[in-house]
């Protein structure tokens, strides 16, 4: 193990393991419902060491913060990536490859996070984990839970997908559907930690989240070659994803496996866009009234906005905005001419390829990564 210490990402305070297990104790003091985390840590690591080992076997176990066997046995990740030559001829030749993580056990790339945090639960010995989520959280903890055998104990709001709920259900979590939106049941979990003996998964709340869905990057990085692709695109709601894969890359930059970082290319709804708004403007203010058909991207209060923005600077990155219109013309194109049937939220990133290209901020001799994060029939519409 190479775990060195967490860092505050604010304030860029060290703690040991030991010292501390969710947010900074200083930076997250006054936290309330309805405003992104203050004091989210980052996972450091020692990267002379992993670098030292990388030279003998490429394993990206090496970045990992809970050894292996503590993993449920559920194989997670691994997902296909491939170039699609019939995107890149519609799009007049552009370089385009996918990273189908629609294919993990649930369906979604959250089973990466869901997986860590269970394995982190069974090394500290907690019999329960605990989440919020819109409904991809739930489902991929609740599958992870019930790989371990141990109990899951999931808050949703009751407006998510009748496909999600039934997912979250047939592995015999607990679910608490909350009158109210993400930022409610986040909230709710968070009162329901703090009373009863169990870890809490929140995104961007416990930093192995950020670990967990850090994978795709890395499994990006091997699965290229060991090459760095110019762009990846990332359809964002609270910014862990993001950032997930933008600590891919920096990590293997600060253990000189490489020496640059792909641009990440930032897409949300135009309902939901707090993140985007807030890396053009350097102001953060919340999404008046999130409300879109790629309901796994929508949230009021991005927990993670602070670090995201961070991310899509240091990356050279950018962000865009697509309408529920154009996120349904994308789900349907991406069907027809890949045969990947990705939810909305998913198919945000090939909308906001399109128009990534059409603003010239993507160059068509630049190889673009489209992160499809989930399946098609966890939302079906139409």
């Amino acid at each position: 193990m190479y775990f060195h210490s967490f860092r505050c990402t604010l304030c860029n305070r060290e703690y040991k393991r030991s010292e501390v297990q969710y947010l900074c104790p200083e930076c997250s003091k006054g936290y309330g419902k309805g405003s992104p985390l203050k004091g989210v840590l980052e996972v450091l690591y020692d990267y002379e060491k992993i670098a030292a080992e990388w030279s003998l076997h490429r394993d990206m176990d090496l970045f990992s913060p809970v050894e292996r066997k503590y993993y449920p046995e559920i194989p997670v990740g691994n997902t296909p990536f491939y170039r699609s030559h019939r995107l890149g001829t519609h799009f007049k030749g552009a370089d385009i490859w996918i990273k189908n993580d629609a294919l993990n056990p649930s369906g979604s790339l959250k089973d990466r996070a869901s997986q860590l945090l269970v394995a982190e639960a069974s090394r500290l010995g907690y019999n329960t984990i605990i989440t919020a989520s819109t409904g991809n959280a739930a489902s991929a903890l609740a599958a992870m839970a019930a790989a371990q055998g141990i109990k899951a104990v999931i808050f949703v709001p009751a407006s998510a997908t009748k496909a999600k709920l039934a997912q979250i259900k047939i592995h015999n979590a607990q679910l608490i559907e909350v009158q109210g939106d993400y930022d409610e049941a986040f909230a709710q979990s968070l009162t329901y930690s703090t009373k009863n003996d169990g870890l809490n998964r929140n995104t961007a709340y416990h930093p192995f989240t950020i670990e967990g869905k850090k994978t795709a990057g890395l499994e990006i990085f091997c699965q290229n070659g060991y090459r760095v692709p110019d762009w990846i695109i990332i359809p964002v709601g609270d910014g862990v994803i993001l950032t997930g894969i933008y600590k891919a890359f920096i990590d293997l930059k600060r253990a000189k496996i490489i020496d640059r970082l792909p641009k990440l290319l930032a897409v949300q709804s135009d309902t939901s866009a707090a993140i985007v708004y807030y890396w053009e403007t350097g102001e953060y203010c919340n999404a008046e009234n999130p409300h879109t058909v790629a309901d796994s991207i929508s949230v009021k209060a991005p927990s993670n906005a602070y670090w995201a923005r961070k991310c899509l600077l240091e990356s050279n990155g950018s962000g865009i905005t697509v309408t529920d219109q154009e996120i349904l013309t994308s789900q349907k194109l991406l069907a027809e001419l890949t045969g990947v049937y990705a939810e909305p939220a998913a198919a945000a990133a090939l909308a906001g390829l399109e128009k990534g290209l059409k603003r010239e901020i993507i160059l068509n001799n630049e190889q673009v990564v489209l992160l499809i994060t989930g399946h098609g029939l966890k939302s079906p519409v139409g």
